[in-house]
């Protein structure tokens, strides 16, 4: 187990199977955890692969008014304090989906539209409850530079998707899948949790031995993989529990508070 020599400076918190359980309220205790971080003089930085629009409801949960969030898994960091964008990195999805098309016909695709909402074109599990929803063929989905393009491939089989996209090849590109469905997320090659934290902590001057990252999901690899302390969530995948420094309880059990009250 990794050990920081004092309180961290720098704190990456993933957001859904971590702070919270998706469509829950964060509890009183991890919200007091981390607002003593806060005045303790740390660095909280909500990392997250949610949009800015459903990223900003969740920071007003926790009570940060100032400081900065990673959206997008890091495609997106904003400005906490004007709850704005202001470093966004884009991809042209037109190759990305042609590809993923066809090797999955029945793909649904999400393009985020930064600040704005989705263009989809159709509904997945994942409904867009918060900004403009905007149902469109895969040629207008294509037309404009994006940071996130989400898949989800209706009636197919998280293992068996992976085992197909072993033979996509996409220049600029990387993906994501996801934990418990067949839904993958593409960005810009090289943009990650873990990329962005580390242009962040370089900005903010933080030692990296001063570094903390919570998650649970495979969208998270990279961040725990930058941390100088990484902790997983209990009910993590198995490789993302054998690569953290340290498992803590799970989001129920508010693990991310049993963390931080450490230092704080």
């Amino acid at each position: 187990m990794a050990a920081l020599g004092g309180a961290p400076k720098l704190i990456a918190l993933d957001i859904d199977g971590t702070l919270l359980e998706t469509g829950c309220a964060i509890s009183a205790r991890v919200v007091a955890a981390v607002r003593a971080a806060v005045d303790a003089g740390a660095h909280v930085v909500v990392t997250t692969g949610r949009t800015v629009l459903t990223t900003r409801p969740v920071l007003r949960e926790l009570g940060l008014g100032e400081g900065h969030a990673l959206c997008s898994n890091g495609a997106v960091q904003i400005d906490v304090a004007r709850g704005e964008p202001v470093a966004v990195e884009l991809f042209d999805p037109a190759p990305a989906v042609g590809a993923l098309r066809a090797l999955f016909p029945e793909m649904i695709f999400a393009a985020e539209r930064v600040g704005v909402g989705v263009w989809a074109t159709g509904h997945s599990p994942g409904e867009y409850s918060i900004g403009d929803f905007q149902l469109v063929d895969h040629h207008v989905l294509s037309s404009e530079p994006t940071p996130r393009l989400n898949g989800w491939w209706p009636g197919g089989d998280v293992i068996e998707m992976v085992r197909q996209l072993e033979s996509l090849v996409v220049p600029e590109t990387s993906w994501v899948h996801g934990e418990f469905g067949p839904w993958l997320t593409v960005s810009r090659r090289g943009v990650s949790k873990g990329w962005a934290l580390e242009r962040l902590r370089c900005s903010l001057g933080v030692h990296s031995s001063a570094t903390l990252a919570i998650g649970d999901g495979f969208n998270d690899r990279e961040m725990l993989r930058w941390a100088a302390h990484s902790v997983a969530m209990t009910g993590a995948p198995d490789e993302v529990l054998a690569m953290a420094d340290e498992v803590t309880g799970h989001v129920t059990e508010d693990g991310v508070a049993t963390v931080l009250e450490r230092w704080f």
